[in-house]
């Protein structure tokens, strides 16, 4: 799969639509994008996520619910949930909306979410409600919800308050203005995190599972703490472009160093010292070397 300048071409030869998606998540807020990934990979993932659901118990809180189970650090407890992380289609849209405002986005969390039936609907929020200053016309981070089970309006799909990026918050909406998002295993609702959501009530008898991945960008402080999640022996094994994802990379300037190097070192052991690094952008590289060649003309 490659990309051109507003779309993917995929290995069959179809080719996904990039600029279309950003255009409809900017407008509406939201979008799903129908069977992005094949239901056998699904399959998967719930079969490693099976012992997991088992062992977690239910969470405790008015926010998170009391018939929902929640966990995270997904990348080991369902190592096939990796794929979607790095999904080409995923990330080109988080580039096209992230990427303008920083060297590199990241990941924020990883989330598996069951919710069980008889589970209340959760209150309308935005998840860039975390960081505590006003940012009207960017986009601080964006979440892809994948089902894996179907998302019906009678179990729990995620409600969606179409265009409300663009509105003051509001906890009281009309229901004829709701979306309760409806899609099939292997499908991917994504919202920005400016849009009001909440997880739907479950009014079935079958629970409803989902697994959420968040972006966002690269200088801000992750939700889901990466580094306690995969420290350095679990991350060294991971593909790159996740180790990339998940922070073991400097964003430039100088964010997010070890000793003053790429905190990838630490796959290779831990060093005892280790020469600090200019770790910059080509930019900044530049300004520097021209104010040093200045002084030595002076």
């Amino acid at each position: 799969m490659f990309q051109t300048t507003n779309a993917l071409l995929q290995d069959d030869g179809t080719v996904c639509p990039v600029a279309e998606y950003t255009a409809r998540l900017r407008n509406d807020g939201f979008l799903i994008i129908e069977d992005l990934v094949p239901e056998l990979m699904i399959e998967q993932i719930n079969e490693e996520l099976r012992p997991a659901f088992r062992q977690t118990p239910n969470s405790e809180g008015l926010f998170w619910g009391f018939q929902t189970k929640r966990m995270g650090r997904l990348f080991t407890k369902a190592p096939t949930s990796q794929g979607l992380a790095t999904h080409p289609v995923i990330l080109a849209i988080m580039e096209d909306i992230l990427g303008p405002n920083c060297e590199k986005f990241q990941i924020n969390l990883t989330q598996a979410i069951r919710i069980e039936p008889g589970e209340e609907e959760q209150v309308l929020h935005r998840d860039d409600e975390m960081f505590p200053w006003s940012h009207p016309g960017s986009e601080f981070m964006i979440n892809a919800m994948w089902a894996l089970d179907e998302f019906t309006a009678e179990n729990g799909g995620t409600v969606v308050w179409p265009r409300s990026h663009l509105k003051p918050v509001q906890r009281e909406v009309p229901a004829e203005e709701l979306v309760r998002a409806e899609m099939k295993p292997g499908s991917v609702l994504i919202w920005l995190g400016s849009t009001q959501h909440g997880g739907g009530a479950n009014r079935s008898r079958k629970p409803r599972s989902g697994l959420t991945i968040s972006y966002s960008l690269g200088w801000l402080r992750q939700a889901e703490n990466q580094y306690l999640a995969y420290p350095p022996e679990v991350a060294r094994q991971f593909p790159e472009k996740l180790q990339e994802l998940i922070g073991y990379k400097v964003h430039r300037p100088n964010l997010g160093w070890y000793e003053g190097q790429e905190p990838d070192v630490l796959f290779d052991g831990r060093p005892e010292a280790l020469p600090a690094l200019d770790l910059v952008p080509r930019d900044i590289e530049l300004i520097i070397q021209e104010f040093l060649a200045g002084k030595q003309v002076a």
